[in-house]
């Protein structure tokens, strides 16, 4: 199995993507490839830097770079030779398995619709997250993005999403799904929220809970968190920014250290055939390890094919 991952992409590329390479290469020996994608210039020096640890690394030139300022769309299309273009063409010609990057977000979703494409049968792909959970070890919130304006059909369909990588990558039997709510009531919220509350209690394809609310996020109540995209990047930048004031004073715990970005890595798109995650732009090192070696799951737990066989049902 290979692993690619764009070498230009974050703030501290290609250092720290390199150097993320080689610790997930250690991790994964035996069982995945790294393949690096960037400017051979930049990424050629570092490599030979790393010695004997380098050899498990394969390389695939890219001349160009998408800037995180750039207009995702357009830069895509006119960068067709950067490490995100050039990463998504091996993705669609099956020459690896799953394709990671800390670089513009905007361009990772551009080019996941505009390459492998959305599953046939979903409306729009999500951006998923994970959730710390006092239980459990994780949850899944979706959409934190992706879609900052939603159908409840949408809605519904990240439901079944989440669901599916809930039982199929996290290992989650029968994961329950909420929605995010301004109460628990069946008729509370708005227009939107009430009707995918009508459409998510009927879905055979999901365990649906109901509503929750913005305490039950981190509590055992649902294992699948659905919302728009707009949401749930606000709970998910709270929940980041809860981790950051605790550390920064010195405070640390088992369960509130999980709401480091670094422990995950990075968020995978769902709803595309096939595998892509985005990682944080400040990404170091140990995030850009833990996003290659979530890519590998990704690719190993068979969730694409779940995805697809779901909506062709």
């Amino acid at each position: 199995m290979k692993i690619a991952l764009d070498a230009m992409g974050g703030d501290f590329a290609p250092k720290a993507a390199v150097a993320g390479a080689l610790l997930a290469a250690e991790q994964l020996a035996g069982q995945a490839t790294i393949v690096l994608i960037g400017q051979e210039d930049a990424v050629r020096p570092l490599l030979q830097a790393a010695g004997a640890a380098a050899d498990a690394i394969e390389f695939v030139p890219a001349s160009q770079v998408i800037d995180m300022a750039e207009h995702p769309a357009k830069a895509f299309q006119q960068k067709q030779d950067s490490s995100i273009a050039v990463g998504y063409k091996l993705l669609l010609k099956g020459e690896v398995e799953a394709f990671c990057s800390a670089g513009n977000t905007g361009a990772m979703l551009v080019g996941a619709m505009l390459t492998v494409k959305a599953v046939p049968g979903v409306i729009r792909p999500a951006i998923a997250n994970f959730v710390p959970k006092l239980k459990d070890k994780f949850g899944i919130l979706l959409d934190v993005g992706a879609n900052a304006e939603c159908k409840p059909e949408m809605l519904e369909q990240f439901g079944e999403l989440g669901s599916l990588y809930a039982q199929y990558v996290l290992g989650i039997a029968q994961p329950k799904v909420g929605l995010v709510n301004l109460g628990e009531e069946e008729g509370k919220g708005t227009p939107l929220t009430q009707a995918a509350h009508q459409l998510l209690k009927v879905n055979p394809h999901v365990h649906f809970i109901g509503n929750i609310e913005g305490r039950d996020m981190f509590n055992d109540k649902a294992d699948v968190v659905v919302c728009d995209g707009f949401t749930g990047n606000i709970l998910l930048k709270m929940a980041e920014s809860i981790y950051e004031m605790m550390d920064e004073k010195q405070i640390h715990d088992p369960f509130f250290d999980k709401f480091n970005y670094e422990a995950v890595g990075g968020s995978p798109i769902l709803g595309i055939n096939d595998n892509a995650i985005i990682g944080h732009g400040r990404s170091t090192p140990l995030a850009i390890a833990n996003m290659l070696v979530q890519g590998f799951n990704m690719a190993n737990s068979g969730i694409v094919e779940q995805i697809k066989a779901t909506f062709k049902s």
